[in-house]
């Protein structure tokens, strides 16, 4: 039901800034949760972002709080995840999922729609 492209990743250096789009052709996507996951070679899926549907709470993972900011934009459909003060840790493919989540969640099963993701990569 819900279409996910995302889009912004590129090569950078480390502390570098990057933003990365995620757009979304469903138009439930207003009651969808978001979320960003990401996944770096022979490393499992890790959660990244979350933020509710109404937009009014967000969680993040340890590793990136303080640094990444998530956000929507429901009147064009898309999610956001702003990257900032970028490692060589953070290189990975990002991906962008939507689900029914009411509350927080880092659990990739809560998600039922994906992107294709997005490479991000970030050179020492």
């Amino acid at each position: 039901q819900v279409q996910l492209v995302e889009s912004g990743g590129r090569l950078v250096q480390a502390g570098d800034s990057l933003r990365l789009s995620c757009a979304a052709s469903g138009r439930t996507f207003s009651r969808y949760s978001m979320g960003w996951f990401r996944q770096a070679p022979g490393k499992e899926r890790e959660f990244v972002a979350f933020i509710h549907y109404s937009g009014g709470s967000t969680a993040y993972a340890d590793s990136v709080r303080g640094r990444f900011t998530i956000s929507r934009d429901n009147a064009k459909n898309t999610v956001y995840l702003q990257l900032n003060s970028l490692k060589p840790k953070d290189t990975a493919v990002y991906y962008c999922a939507a689900g029914r989540v009411g509350v927080p969640s880092s659990s990739a099963a809560n998600y039922d729609y994906w992107g294709q993701g997005t490479q991000v990569t970030v050179s020492s």
